[in-house]
């Protein structure tokens, strides 16, 4: 049995059968078993009028990110019959320039591609990787305390990038168009120019002591005086198109070993970097195993290590598998604890277990083991909390051996690539390496600079993740691709730092267990806890009544801005459905008819 038995006292009290235990003695109706409320049925085969919110709709594929123009981007390499990682690699290219706060050519990511005729799914990992020089006290000031404006703000803080690395690899071997095809759009974007919105002042106000504190970014993306630019002023990125058309031109070994990475270390060497042009021309991709699992009848893919992602998002459907949610309503507060428990066992295992699969041992057969998700479950009340501070990580059987941005493509021949790269937070480090027009990564942050010590997203971590010369820091990034009878079903993932697991999380709940469409799913309110710091985060549009039961729970409760931006595409019965987050301004979803 799944509770203590503290729930069949509740239950015998409530004078109810133990099948509506988890409805408990709430009165919050939001609680309640929704028979009456039952989903109706479709009222034709691509929608139903009892959905509020509904997909873009298509039959020959479909792009779908945080951009528009990038999406018109991959749509367009789509239709001039491109397949899915010709116009994945065209739209990661495009989101360099057109959102240059998370897009980029000097950070890192993750992509998984599924190949139709081969019937075959794989993992690239073209994450960041410390420098030679990088070692475990590199963030450590002078009495030992973390330096966290090294880790963030200085050139210390650049891993070395691996997004050309990245996008060249999968071109070369899975797409059907060459380096200088896909590059054609991104390179007349930056030459033309792009228009400032409003989306875009917000987070450069924001960032805005950061930028001004770099001379080349005040340059390159600021107005006079370093100044804020005006909405609807147009943003000619003159150094980009430059160094694009030169990647278009001599590929990848001009950003590893030729004129750009000259120009990278040319200015780490001016300042604290620590990135050599051995350490870029050693810079490799590599085809990881991927990270597998199952919830009912669906089979979830997404990355393994160094993405804590994948590895959690499958320990936590399991966990849910194990309890008894037939009675549990889609957004009440019974579902919110019991998805919050099952995140804060996650996320406590991660500080232990996970890191760079090179460098250390982790149990990934045990904590992805369902035998092991019904013991983590085994102490889960509906009827209280579990603090913090009374979980520690699990133990797994033996082992063995905030900005990112996200997008998803789908053609009409059945691949799929679900992709998420970033410069960890906006604007990476905020420093531009002179005369390429690009932002440069603050991915070394990632790391644990000293054990016990939360970095930025108040994540702490262990040994597993401190720093190393040639190691790879942990991420939370989580491209998932979920199928159904053998077939792609859902393409998925988001941005959001330590958010991302939970946000991937809740929103395959919304789609496998309560069947809400891609739109539904993406646009429900969410919530976020990450076992440290003790605090459950919600989002606007969750009801009063529901967060009063919460908080009577014990929960320790802070509106947050909003979680994630989910960038996905399911395909059912022939039909492409898109779902352009709308947490995100200008996110589009593009169908081709």
């Amino acid at each position: 049995m799944a509770f203590k038995l503290n729930n069949l006292a509740l239950a015998l009290a409530c004078a109810v059968p133990l099948s509506t235990l988890l409805v408990g003695c709430a009165t919050d109706k939001a609680s309640q078993p929704m028979t009456e409320l039952k989903r109706k049925p479709a009222l034709s085969d691509t929608m139903s009028y009892y959905d509020i919110h509904h997909p873009v709709i298509g039959r020959n594929g479909m792009v779908v990110s945080q951009s528009a123009l990038a999406s018109d981007v991959g749509a367009e390499i789509l239709r001039q019959g491109g397949n899915a990682v010709d116009a994945a690699v065209a739209v990661g290219f495009a989101l360099a320039v057109t959102l240059p706060r998370a897009g980029n050519l000097a950070g890192g990511g993750f992509m998984l591609v599924h190949l139709a005729k081969e019937n075959k799914t794989l993992a690239i990992n073209y994450r960041e990787m410390a420098p030679k020089a990088a070692h475990r006290d590199l963030f450590l000031d002078d009495t030992g305390k973390v330096d966290h404006h090294k880790s963030l703000q200085t050139l210390a803080a650049s891993g070395v990038p691996g997004t050309v690395a990245g996008f060249d690899y999968a071109l070369k071997h899975y797409g059907t168009m060459s380096l200088a095809q896909v590059l054609v759009p991104a390179i007349k974007l930056a030459q033309q120019g792009i228009l400032v919105n409003d989306d875009m002042i917000r987070i450069m106000k924001k960032e805005l002591p950061n930028l001004q504190a770099n001379a080349e970014t005040c340059r390159v993306f600021l107005a006079k005086n370093c100044q804020l630019p005006q909405v609807g002023e147009i943003l000619v990125q003159s150094d980009l198109a430059r160094t694009l058309s030169h990647i278009a031109q001599h590929g990848k070994a001009s950003f590893y070993q030729g004129d750009i990475a000259k120009k990278i270390v040319a200015h780490m060497q001016s300042g604290n970097g620590l990135i050599t042009m051995e350490d870029l021309a050693a810079y490799k991709v590599e085809e990881e195993p991927l990270m597998r699992g199952t919830y009912q009848d669906y089979e979830i893919v997404t990355m393994p290590p160094p993405s804590s992602g994948g590895v959690h998002l499958i320990q936590m459907m399991n966990m849910l598998e194990q309890l008894p949610m037939d009675d549990v309503a889609q957004g009440s507060a019974n579902l919110l604890h019991l998805q919050t428990e099952i995140s804060k066992r996650a996320y406590a295992d991660r500080s232990k277990f996970l890191g760079d699969p090179d460098f250390v041992q982790m149990p990934l057969s045990g904590l992805l083991s369902k035998e092991y998700a019904k013991e983590l479950v085994a102490d889960i009340s509906l009827d209280a909390l579990t603090r913090s501070k009374d979980i520690a990580h699990g133990e797994p059987q033996a082992y063995e051996s905030p900005d990112t941005t996200h997008f998803s493509v789908m053609d009409s021949q059945g691949n799929v690539v679900s992709n998420t790269y970033t410069l960890n937070h906006y604007y990476g480090s905020s420093i531009t390496i002179p005369g390429t027009g690009m932002l440069i990564n603050n991915t070394m942050d990632d790391f644990t600079a000293k054990i016990g010590v939360a970095n930025s997203y108040g994540l702490v971590g262990g040994q597993a993740n401190a720093v190393a010369g040639k190691k790879q820091p942990l991420s939370s990034m989580t491209p998932t691709i979920v199928f159904k009878a053998g077939k792609p079903f859902l393409a998925t993932g988001t941005p959001g730092g330590s958010k991302i697991i939970t946000s991937v999380f809740q929103q395959l709940v919304n789609i496998l267990h309560y069947d809400m469409n891609v739109s539904e799913a993406t646009n429900a309110p969410r919530t976020h806890h990450q076992w440290q710091p003790d605090i459950l985060y919600v989002e606007q549009g969750i009801s009063p009544d529901t967060l009063d039961i919460l908080s009577k729970k014990g929960y320790q409760i802070e509106l947050t801005r909003s979680l994630g931006s989910l960038q996905s595409i399911m395909f059912k019965d022939g039909v492409f459905y898109g779902a352009a987050d709308p947490r995100r301004p200008n996110a589009k979803a593009v169908a081709l008819p």
